[in-house]
């Protein structure tokens, strides 16, 4: 028989019963039996993978605003416009192709995170042992769970004494879990401790893991970015719609015929749809997303760039992000007239290193820090490991001088018993145990023998787990810039209550059942004025994180763990840390790479620029809309003739919107408060600034007929240069609240705004495309555009100055 067979056949016969109905044998399942059931539970990945991202890469073509683009250029094809359908078309391939790559490229990453951090597993195949892929697993394999493993699925521990296992990444409990057999270990655990056999009972989405990640799957929350750019869509549609619409019924009136109406309505529609929009807003965050990936922060979503300039609560998981999810020794209580250095070096020798015991390995690192060096040159000649009976370790050990002696460190209570029950000592050790237990503090009790074998009780070791090093400043850096930071953990009370402040957080922490069960009304203002949230379950976090958004907060959570991807996913930012599960990974719009939660505020500040360049762009285009769309429509009625023609429509997009992407480098400075989308403010500084337009493109409009007396054709190309050089001076207008020279332009942005713009020049004197005019009109037309550009911006920081006395002005 094999050495699996074997095994295999000394497992206790709870194997059969927990087998059951998943029909394995003793020598486990064979290769056939294995893959049929993968072929019941196993997800074909790679077509799920390839339908995820053709779904993206539609997304990007039937964008935030769907119809509007695509409806222009069916109005295009319809009337044989083909020179504007080609233009429209580049315009949302443009967009499309920099979106889908920009986040396909940071999914691509994650990926490579993925396969890196993959877990695998021994399972008894064919009455051999062998090490597969964890995926490959299915109910009703034996696996082997051994010191350091990741546990690969829900198992039932079925053979072997014990083990710790250590879900800190499921619970967020810093401290492992003895289990026996019959017990239950659960998908991405660790095995501290211990060796046993188990028995697969779940895998994929059956595991705990897996409920949690259908959990994830039901959390949808809709980007205020996809919103804000919704209602700028709309705002412009509908001002198109009106205008089109009083126009067709005078021009109707006067006997136009239908097709020349198709015509302008083809020129409106081109005017007033934002076809760039998207593009640059996309580029704008994809700009961040680079910028933050040599920070160490990888971007899966790119909404996520802007939200994160909103967002005034930041919900931070304390196991693994606050603290160092690593245990150290906090304080050491002393007893009987002992030292310090007496209970650190027992405790040490209790000790054994290469168990890779947490508690074990923090107490051997104080000894060290401390170098009492009163273990050197004690032997250890026995060691009896921790017991979950006897609940304490025990060594013999002797001195260089040769004496023995016994020393054991473990549950005070236990410990207690061994040394003794003089009264003196039990009360002080039991007050010590409650103020341990107050501050959070998991204590350890320490014994040793005296020369005539007697216990004696050296003193007591407190146990915790400390916050990093960067957390403090963190979080005071995050609160400077309007943050409110929340804290939420599964662990008790009085350990969230020390870890807060030791961090700088608030104390009114909250336990997580006292305040989700409440009525809405009540639990919205119970979890808006708390500190933090302790003994909280998966779900808690959800409904804490749903909660906080439906009192108007944009809500960033950070977190490491299993159970923290669902509210990971539901928060408008979810910030994955070093170190993350795979669940939480993906459920993540962005994840650290680097250990530390000082990565975020450098994000929130990128995050704050790349929202005001985005603020600017979107006044200018709106103002841009107005200002080429009512000139049009006051012309026609008013005068009869169409000022520009559609193929200077066509122009228009291409020499503003395109060269305009390069706002996404523009130099700007961020709000020291949370940003949101003003739409009040946005859409009347842009209307204000529209406004002024039309009434300095008129004035162009009667120098040309009244003074210059220009024919028709020219005067097409002289309004034309008008729109396009005074439309980029809009922009340098748009891009500050000050006077424009208060921040100064990008290169990437002047250079374009000169190039552009010396192209429109060049294209109407010399008459290419469209009616030439001569240098001595063109040069009338910047004299006229630069003063009225002085002269609005000038009104335009009065106008800012009267909407900060309103108080409805946003932070730029």
């Amino acid at each position: 028989m094999s050495q699996g067979s074997k095994r295999s056949s000394t497992i206790d016969q709870s194997v059969a019963d927990t087998l059951g109905q998943l029909s394995a044998s003793e020598e486990g399942l064979s290769s056939s039996e294995a893959a049929q059931r993968m072929a019941k539970h196993g997800p074909n990945e790679i077509a799920e993978k390839s339908r995820s991202r053709i779904v993206a890469l539609l997304s990007y073509f039937w964008g935030p605003i769907p119809g509007m683009i695509e409806a222009a250029a069916i109005v295009s094809a319809a009337i044989q416009h083909w020179d504007d359908l080609a233009i429209i078309a580049l315009l949302l391939a443009v967009n499309a192709a920099v979106g889908f790559w920009e986040e396909n490229k940071a999914n691509n990453e994650i990926e490579l995170l993925k396969k890196r951090l993959a877990p695998r597993a021994t399972a008894l195949r064919d009455g051999r042992w062998a090490d597969l892929p964890a995926r490959d697993l299915v109910p009703g394999d034996i696996v082997r769970l051994r010191l350091g493993n990741i546990v690969p699925a829900d198992v039932k521990l079925v053979g072997g004494d014990y083990v710790l296992a250590d879900e800190s990444a499921l619970t967020g409990e810093s401290l492992p879990v003895e289990k026996h057999r019959s017990d239950v270990a659960y998908s991405s655990s660790i095995v501290r401790q211990g060796e046993m056999d188990a028995v697969v009972t779940a895998t994929g989405m059956h595991t705990f893991f897996g409920k949690t990640a259908k959990l994830v799957e039901e959390a949808r929350t809709q980007s205020h970015f996809q919103r804000a750019v919704v209602k700028i869509g709309d705002y412009l549609i509908v001002l198109a719609a009106v205008l089109v619409t009083i126009t067709s019924l005078v021009e109707l009136f006067r006997g136009q015929s239908p097709p020349t109406l198709l015509q302008f309505g083809l020129v409106l529609t081109v005017a007033a749809i934002p076809a760039a929009l998207p593009a640059v807003l996309s580029i704008s965050m994809a700009v961040g997303a680079e910028g933050l990936a040599k920070k160490d922060a990888i971007v899966s979503k790119l909404v996520a760039i802007e939200e994160m300039a909103g967002v005034d609560v930041l919900c931070a998981d304390k196991t693994g992000t606050i603290t160092k999810n690593e245990l150290t020794v906090g304080e050491v209580k002393t007893l009987g007239g002992h030292t310090e250095e007496e209970v650190l070096s027992s405790a040490a020798l209790a000790s054994r290193e290469e168990d890779k015991d947490p508690i074990d390995a923090a107490i051997i690192a104080r000894s060290r820090e401390a170098s009492t060096g009163s273990e050197v040159g004690f032997g250890v000649i026995s060691f009896t490991p921790f017991d979950p009976v006897s609940k304490r370790t025990e060594a013999l050990v002797a001195s260089p001088e040769g004496k023995r002696l016994q020393v054991s460190k473990g549950a005070p209570q236990a410990v207690l018993s061994l040394a003794g029950s003089d009264a003196a000592v039990a009360g002080e050790v039991n007050d010590t145990v409650e103020r341990f237990a107050e501050r959070g503090y998991r204590a350890l009790g320490v014994a040793r023998t005296d020369p005539q074998g007697k216990w004696c009780y050296l003193g007591l070791i407190a146990i915790y787990d400390p916050p990093r090093e960067d957390s403090a400043k963190t979080i005071a850096s995050a609160e400077s810039m309007g943050i409110d930071v929340k804290m939420v953990t599964g662990d008790h009370r009085a350990i969230a209550g020390e870890v807060a402040s030791l961090v700088g957080l608030g104390t009114n922490i909250e336990s997580a059942s006292s305040v989700v069960g409440l009525p809405d009304s009540q639990a919205e203002e119970a979890v808006e004025k708390a500190d933090g949230f302790a003994e909280v379950f998966p779900e808690d976090k959800y409904r804490i994180v749903d909660l906080l958004q439906k009192k108007g907060h944009i809500v960033c959570m950070t977190g490491d763990g299993v159970n923290d991807a669902p509210a990971l996913k539901k928060a408008d930012v979810g910030i994955a840390v070093s170190g993350s599960t795979d669940a939480a990974r993906s459920a993540a719009a962005v994840v650290l790479t680097s250990p530390g939660l000082s990565v975020i505020v450098d994000a929130v500040s990128e995050s704050r620029k790349i929202f005001q360049r985005m603020t600017n762009y979107a006044i200018y285009r709106i103002n841009e809309t107005i200002r080429v769309l009512l000139f049009v429509t006051l012309a026609i009625l008013v005068f009869q003739f169409y000022p520009v023609t559609a193929l200077m429509i066509v122009l228009l997009a291409l020499l503003n919107d395109l060269p305009v992407m390069t706002i996404a480098y523009d130099n700007v400075r961020y709000s020291p408060k949370p940003e949101r989308w003003n739409m009040r403010t946005l859409l009347s500084v842009a209307t204000f600034l529209g406004t002024l337009g039309v009434i300095e493109t008129f004035g162009m409009l009667y120098i040309g007929l009244d003074v210059l007396h220009l024919n028709h054709d020219v005067l097409q190309s002289f309004i034309y240069l008008k729109l396009s050089v005074a439309g980029h001076l809009a922009l340098l207008m748009a891009r500050t609240k000050g006077h424009f020279w208060s921040i100064r332009p990008a290169k990437p942005l002047l250079l374009a705004v000169i190039l552009t713009q010396l192209a429109a020049t060049l294209i109407t004197v010399y008459g290419i495309l469209l009616p030439a005019m001569g240098w001595e009109l063109a040069g009338i037309v910047w004299a006229y555009a630069i003063v009225c550009f002085f002269i609005i911006d000038l009104l335009k920081v009065r106008f800012y100055g009267l909407l900060d006395h309103e108080g409805v002005i946003f932070h730029r």
